[in-house]
């Protein structure tokens, strides 16, 4: 399996289907016949698969969130449902076996219900252009991490995919201990109460999202190298959401911070 910060490429196979025949040219089966023939296989990823599909499942997600900020005040209520919806669809999608189309495209839509929601919510406490800065510094953060990657600037090796592993379990944790805690302190640890060190953890959470791209497309260039079937696009679009997905909520997160101080 892939290794990567985004449980959704745990399905990824380590190789394709090309070079895992039982029995190849040249070769006898075990009892002796002749040569068997290969095994018919799927047509190998290409780059076009994973812009496709991944185009599919934002171009979704955009359509239903904004149609769903449109509704109004019923988003408010529609937010939290399409969130508990959407968990348990990407569990499903990532502990699922077999790649489900279906489901990515579902997951997709859920997941721009909840954007829409929680959308709406910010842009009626702050300002509607909250919204718009939101949208624009995750396409910035995700173009400049693509030609990050592309060009070389930094490497993906095992260190550096060890560190951001380490660094989204650590954020994660972090996460839940001021969860739990803020059932018995107000504020919990301070990571979301808009403060100093709310602010610097936000930036640390986009900081590792925005690294955690750098895993995604190395592992989609991996895959599309190896040769794996070509609807294993599908794992790698919903991986590359449930990341854009994050680093929008963080940098929505902190705008408000900046907003609230004004």
């Amino acid at each position: 399996m892939r290794t990567t910060s985004n449980p959704a490429f745990r399905n990824l196979p380590t190789t394709g289907g090309y070079a895992n025949f039982n029995y190849g040219q040249g070769q006898t089966s075990p009892f002796g016949q002749a040569p068997a023939a290969p095994p018919q296989t799927a047509r190998p990823m290409t780059i076009d698969d994973v812009v496709t599909k991944t185009a599919i499942t934002l171009g979704l997600a955009v359509i239903t969130g904004t149609l769903t900020y449109l509704v109004g005040p019923p988003a408010v209520a529609l937010a939290l449902p399409a969130a508990i919806i959407g968990l348990v669809i990407s569990l499903v999608i990532i502990f699922k076996k077999k790649v489900s189309p279906a489901l990515v495209i579902v997951y997709s839509a859920v997941e721009g219900v909840f954007l829409g929601g929680i959308s709406y919510v910010f842009g009626a406490v702050f300002s509607p252009g909250i919204i718009i800065q939101a949208i624009a510094g995750t396409v910035g953060v995700f173009a400049a991490m693509l030609v990050v990657y592309k060009t070389g600037a930094i490497r993906v090796t095992p260190k550096l995919t060890k560190w951001i592993i380490g660094a989204v379990a650590g954020v994660v944790v972090l996460m839940l201990v001021n969860l739990i805690a803020g059932f018995f302190t107000p504020g919990g640890l301070g990571l979301r109460d808009g403060g100093g060190l709310a602010i610097a953890f936000s930036l640390l959470c986009i900081g590792i999202a925005a690294f955690s791209f750098l895993l995604d497309f190395d592992a989609a260039d991996k895959a599309i190298r190896g040769g794996v079937d070509a609807k294993f696009a599908w794992y790698i679009a919903f991986g590359l959401m449930t990341t854009l997905v994050w680093l929008y909520l963080e940098i929505l997160r902190l705008l408000s911070y900046f907003q609230s101080s004004d």
